[in-house]
């Protein structure tokens, strides 16, 4: 039997705190002295106190922690792909605030004036598409579309085509903080039955405006106002939901210094 100093020690967890564990019945000692009130803890309870620990350290609260320890191995399995999902997320936008942060000291006594990026006008060509829809959290889930549709064409055996388009249209015409309509295309050969979420449809050419850029999506809305200008001085008006091409995406990379976007911009002239 180990006293509460000797458990510390060992465990890296403060007496203070087994104290806290012990009256929210996670880690409670083995036995308490009548006539001294120590309290003893038995050697393979330090097993225990490490995933308490552990736990701790992955940012779970003491709530969560006693759920998923007297859950199960099924518990604590999916506490920690829900975790992980967090995590990541909470990555990206880490990851964003940074990249903008990186922007802002760039700019710093420059004329931001010269912050332009080149816009044309073309064509999107008719093309036969697999698309996804659905409504999101935030648009940084729109990955959650992607994994639905290559795990569902995987199975249908369905190709790419080529040029392989690969499109987010957004169909919410204003900004919005949550439950955003997102869908996804991606230009495939042959013809194909639905699947479960997969649907499959031929879509008309579009004329766009779009800017291309390098770098993290926090450089979107200086592209955006690039974009709008270039509509304004050009005669068109916007004719439709925007989406972007994905040229380089997350997929390939995790430097979001390394990826490559279309931003683009259904257009039509004003006089028609």
């Amino acid at each position: 039997m180990l006293k509460i100093g000797e458990f510390s020690g060992l465990s890296r967890i403060s007496v203070r705190m087994l104290r806290y564990y012990n009256e929210l019945g996670l880690l409670r000692p083995d036995h308490v002295d009548e006539t001294t009130g120590y309290r003893y803890y038995r050697e393979d309870q330090l097993a225990l106190a490490a995933r308490i620990a552990d736990l701790r350290d992955m940012g779970f609260g003491v709530t969560a922690i006693g759920e998923v320890i007297f859950g199960g191995d099924e518990a604590l399995e999916h506490a920690l792909r829900l975790r992980r999902a967090e995590l990541i997320r909470e990555r990206q936008e880490l990851w964003e605030q940074l990249n903008r942060l990186e922007i802002a000291l760039q700019r710093l006594g420059k004329d931001e004036s010269r912050m332009k990026y080149e816009v044309s006008v073309k064509t999107l060509p008719e093309r036969y598409v697999a698309s996804v829809r659905g409504v999101l959290p935030v648009y940084a889930e729109e990955g959650r579309l992607w994994h639905t549709m290559m795990k569902e064409l995987g199975m249908a055996n369905v190709r790419q085509a080529q040029p392989c388009y690969g499109l987010g249209i957004y169909h919410d015409l204003e900004y919005r903080d949550h439950d955003v309509d997102v869908e996804i295309q991606l230009a495939v050969e042959g013809k194909h039955q639905d699947t479960e979420h997969v649907k499959f449809k031929t879509v008309p050419p579009i004329l766009m405006a779009s800017a291309t850029y390098q770098g993290s999506y926090a450089k979107l809305s200086e592209v955006n106002a690039s974009v709008a200008e270039w509509v304004r001085d050009n005669g068109y008006a916007f004719a439709g939901p925007n989406f972007t091409i994905d040229h380089v995406s997350p997929h390939d990379t995790q430097n979001p210094d390394e990826l490559v976007t279309e931003v683009c911009y259904p257009v039509k002239k004003k006089s028609e």
